[in-house]
């Protein structure tokens, strides 16, 4: 159920909502805009929810993302075909079957369930022109890379195809109790335009509202070199890095610890495409390792801010009870050796999966094997290459042997590993991508999922400096440029060789065969 969590509290008069008498009610609605993967409520904003409460605020939650979602799947159908015809007869059945357990014991099931259900949302946005998937959201007009497009998004926002959901839906909301404050969480360029068709309709039908936004997205364009804001007359305040701090602020609040647990209460759990509700949590911003060339975290100079991992084994248990969660999903860049250390000992009480560097300790059976029976169900590994030149250039701190190692641990523990690979860098060459192509056939008995990715070279940092560069797409909030690679290895050619090689290899093709459509690593674990 989605409602107000309301206390009157008596503090220093809000700039938004003072009290003549100094009491303040000061109401904020928190916004997760479509479209991103509907299968788990947004970390970000259950965070920022806890510590609002905790300072007496008085918060409404619209995940507008899995609701517009929902409402599109259930339009009338507008094209007829026999895939088509199939999808929407079969709608109601197949988000049952995605809802529970035996919509994930059955590999090719499962397939034609996701991609009958996708089916129907793509028809949805046919009439506006727009491809909606459960996953990415694309207009051929407009780009989120344009501030410009952006503008036009807001100016139009009739011509998006979740507009007739968001306007009857925020009316609603505002009508019935409006509140003093709005802020829309704007993390993947697939949220962009919705955000701001979403702020364009506010603006205009409530022009007194204050609109903040925030987000890793906003962030990321907040962080770049050449940032000026072109939004100033359409958003009130954009925020970068965690908004806990700067929303107290706006409303008058005198920050105190804000370490607070997140809280999903005011989500709609049942609604997302899971067999159970699954609960992400982050242990710490940022990432501890902070050296490899071209990483947009050391590119932006995001600071690592860890909790203490006895606080955060606590949080867990604490949130896994209130939740009874399917899956645990730690949102890390890279979980430290200290966490997994402590969720080891202490496990969550659920199964759970996350992100990880290659260390040592991955290559101790024993540790593996604690790691399992804790509930650890999969790990992702930032692998890269299956070159050590390579690795060694971009100063990932791993070495081949280890890696080799520690796929051997966690396969013998029963952890399944999702690997992720990056081709195209700057110290790449056919010859070392054919390496990681022997690596892969190596170990393919000892990978479970793959992830292969064309490297994209970030627009701040000092590495971009090193290389010739040009504009990757076109538009002023790009977060990449293109290179001349320094051994001719274009991107081009790089997705030739993935084409027509590396994914052709019996071996290869055979994992990526595994990989849940369009939910991926989300519903990876789910199949372990």
């Amino acid at each position: 159920m989605i409602d107000f969590y309301e206390v009157r509290i008596f503090a220093r008069a809000s700039t938004l909502n003072a009290k003549p008498n100094g009491a303040t009610r000061q109401r904020i609605l928190l916004i997760n805009p479509p479209v991103v993967k509907p299968s788990e409520p947004p970390a970000g904003i259950a965070k920022l929810i806890g510590c609002l409460k905790d300072h007496g605020m008085a918060v409404r939650v619209l995940d507008a993302n899995v609701e517009g979602i929902l409402h599109l799947l259930h339009q009338p159908k507008t094209v007829s075909d026999t895939w088509t015809d199939r999808s929407y007869r079969h709608l109601q059945s197949n988000r049952t079957f995605l809802n529970g357990w035996p919509g994930y014991e059955n590999a090719a099931r499962y397939r034609r369930a996701v991609a009958d259900v996708n089916r129907v949302l793509e028809t949805a946005g046919k009439d506006r022109a727009v491809k909606i998937s459960l996953a990415d959201y694309h207009d051929p007009l407009l780009s989120p890379v344009k501030s410009a497009d952006l503008l036009q998004a807001a100016e139009k926002p009739e011509a998006n195809p979740f507009y007739d959901y968001f306007q009857k839906r925020l009316t609603a909301l505002l009508d019935e109790d409006g509140p003093d404050l709005i802020g829309l969480s704007l993390n993947y360029l697939s949220q962009a335009l919705c955000t701001f068709s979403m702020i364009g309709f506010l603006k205009k039908e409530y022009p007194s509202l204050s609109i903040i936004l925030g987000g890793g997205l906003v962030t990321s364009w907040m962080q770049r070199p050449d940032w000026r804001n072109p939004f100033s007359g359409l958003v009130d305040d954009m925020i970068a890095g965690p908004g806990e701090a700067a929303i107290l602020s706006m409303l008058g609040i005198q920050r105190s610890d804000c370490r607070t647990l997140p809280d999903y209460r005011l989500f709609p759990l049942d609604d997302y495409v899971a067999p159970g509700c699954i609960l992400p949590y982050s242990t710490a911003s940022g990432c501890y390792w902070r050296r490899c060339a071209f990483c947009p975290e050391k590119a932006e100079g995001n600071p690592y801010r860890p909790s203490a991992p006895q606080l955060v084994a606590e949080d867990i248990r604490t949130l896994a009870g209130q939740t009874k969660p399917a899956l645990i999903h730690l949102l890390d860049n890279a979980l430290s050796p200290s966490v997994l250390r402590t969720i080891a000992k202490q496990p969550p009480g659920a199964p759970w999966y996350g992100f990880t560097r290659i260390t040592h300790h991955l290559k101790e059976l024993d540790f593996c094997r604690t790691l399992k029976k804790s509930g650890c169900t999969m790990l992702k590994l930032g692998i890269e290459s299956g070159d050590q030149g390579v690795l060694d250039a971009l100063q990932k701190g791993i070495d081949l042997e280890t890696a080799s190692g520690a796929l051997k641990s966690l396969q013998e523990a029963g952890i399944a590993v999702y690997v992720y690979l990056l081709f195209g860098t700057p110290p790449e060459s056919m010859a070392e991508a054919r390496r990681t192509l022997d690596f892969t056939v190596r170990h393919a008995d000892r990978i479970g999922f793959l992830n292969l990715a064309i490297f994209n070279m970030p627009v701040c940092g000092a590495d971009h400096e090193a290389l010739r560069s040009k504009p990757f797409y076109e538009g002023d909030l790009s977060l990449y440029s293109a290179f001349d690679h320094p051994k001719g290895w274009s991107r081009g050619r790089v997705r030739q060789f993935l084409d027509r090689e590396f994914k052709r290899h019996p071996a290869v093709a055979s994992i990526l065969k595994r990989d849940p459509p369009f939910f991926t690593s989300n519903h990876a674990p789910f199949f372990t």
